[in-house]
């Protein structure tokens, strides 16, 4: 209906969507665990001696998928295209929770490339940019993404004695980061040569950089909204695209 506008789920029925979510679940993972599970039995026999390669490209995909998720959600939030569909600091939590759960999972990642024994790294090796001894450039670019994403989430829990405005110009970070480890997946990857890897990685890029380039016209547009309203004399601009969906006045520059 025109005039309109959809805010989200009724958060009465949250029990319900999620007990009919955990029913569809259950039914999808009784009839195929049973299989997946014996066959990863019989994949780990045959490849005793790959299984710590095995977990860790494992563990560097999954990595890389809840870091692309996390930035991904950032960009819907900051272009208000989740508003329409979800309660923004359920979203915020969400573009927390993902970017903790990469930099957990890229970790464990990290620490598994010890136990490679068909090329093993020293602790310093896995720690320090510059000393991999394959790939050295492509996997300090995933150190330093690892690095840049610690420091992005540890904003989360300082923002507020930095500030709002110091917590989101330090958010750019993320996209360096983002740029980091595609080039190390792409580059350092035993497996980045496959179709379905690279089809994984290209598709992520292809993705944030198409909202990332809505973000920022949006955000030009918006400022000259705010230019114009400042020039005539018109009200002030609120915005509300703050992650944590507090408004705040627009400030005409």
């Amino acid at each position: 209906m025109a005039g309109v506008r959809f805010r989200g789920m009724d958060p009465r029925t949250g029990l319900v969507r999620w007990g009919l979510a955990a029913v569809a679940v259950g039914i999808v993972a009784g009839a195929t665990l049973p299989d997946a599970a014996r066959g990863l039995a019989a994949v780990a026999e045959a490849n005793r001696a790959s299984l710590p390669w095995l977990f860790e490209r494992l563990f560097a995909f999954l990595a890389y998928l809840a870091m692309t998720g996390s930035v991904v959600y950032g960009l819907l939030l900051s272009t208000k295209l989740l508003d329409a569909i979800a309660h923004r600091p359920i979203s915020f939590t969400l573009h927390q929770d993902l970017a903790a759960i990469g930099l957990g999972l890229a970790g464990i990642h990290g620490m598994l490339l010890g136990l490679d024994h068909t090329m093993p790294f020293s602790l310093a090796q896995i720690l320090v940019p510059g000393l991999a001894p394959h790939a050295p450039l492509a996997v300090a670019a995933g150190q330093v993404a690892l690095y840049l994403m610690a420091i992005v989430i540890a904003s989360f829990y300082v923002r507020r004695f930095i500030g709002q405005r110091a917590w989101r110009t330090l958010h750019y970070v993320t996209f360096l980061a983002f740029v980091g480890a595609t080039a190390h997946g792409l580059a350092s990857g035993t497996d980045s040569g496959a179709a379905w890897a690279q089809g994984l990685y290209l598709g992520s890029a292809v993705v944030v950089t198409f909202l990332l380039t809505y973000r920022i016209a949006a955000s030009v547009a918006e400022r000259r909204a705010v230019r114009a309203g400042a020039m005539v004399g018109g009200p002030r601009v609120v915005r509300s695209d703050a992650a944590d969906g507090e408004r705040r006045p627009a400030q005409a520059a």
